[in-house]
């Protein structure tokens, strides 16, 4: 009777899953054991059930003899983290490298403005120069509108302290005139009138 074709998926019955498991394991450490003999190979075999037991199989020496063997045959491993610094430092040493580039050119710029055009600068030399310059110029006229913005708003605000203070100052006047305004006279009852004696009776 011809043996059926095995589907290559998860075998649901637990029963026959463990039977299957074990005819294969068995069958896969004897091949193991095989090739180690004809071909004088070292092999390392782990299994882990479903249940978590461990199956190994060492042909030669131990498990971890195997194991030390493959760490140092085995390039070292670099994490995402490992990887990520280090695109970080070789994009910060290029950053470096353009930065100390164009220091020199400005350097070698200033001296050829300040020394009256002694030397000589390519022409790439001299536009990155003229791009730092016009850089330079912005930065300058934005500082400058900076300061006068805030020299207006401290007049601005001296103007406001002064236009307060007259203000005050005006009601204060208004405030003396309607007093002075509403003085009402004095009214005297004496019966007597005030009469001025004459000088020229104390006269001799």
């Amino acid at each position: 009777m011809a043996r059926g074709k095995v589907q290559m998926k998860k075998i649901e019955n637990p029963v026959h899953r463990q039977v299957t498991f074990c005819k294969r394991r068995a069958g896969l450490l004897k091949k193991a054991k095989e090739l180690s003999v004809l071909c004088d190979a070292d092999i390392g075999i782990l299994i882990f059930s479903s249940h978590g037991k461990l199956f190994e199989l060492a042909t030669k020496g131990n498990m971890q003899g195997l194991i030390e063997k493959y760490m140092k045959m085995k390039p070292p491993r670099v994490s995402q983290a490992d990887q990520a610094i280090e695109t970080q430092t070789l994009d910060a040493k290029k950053e470096i490298n353009l930065l100390k580039q164009e220091i020199e050119i400005l350097q070698k710029g200033l001296r050829y403005m300040f020394g009256g055009g002694a030397g000589t600068m390519t022409l790439d030399e001299l536009q990155v120069l003229e791009k730092h310059l016009e850089v330079w110029i912005y930065h300058v006229r934005s500082a400058k509108m900076d300061v006068l913005f805030q020299e207006i708003q401290l007049l601005r605000n001296s103007e406001g302290i002064l236009t307060a203070a007259n203000k005050y100052l005006q009601d204060k006047i208004v405030e003396e005139n309607i007093g002075v305004t509403n003085i009402t006279p004095i009214a005297f009852d004496n019966p007597y009138p005030l009469t001025i004696p004459d000088d020229n009776i104390f006269q001799i």
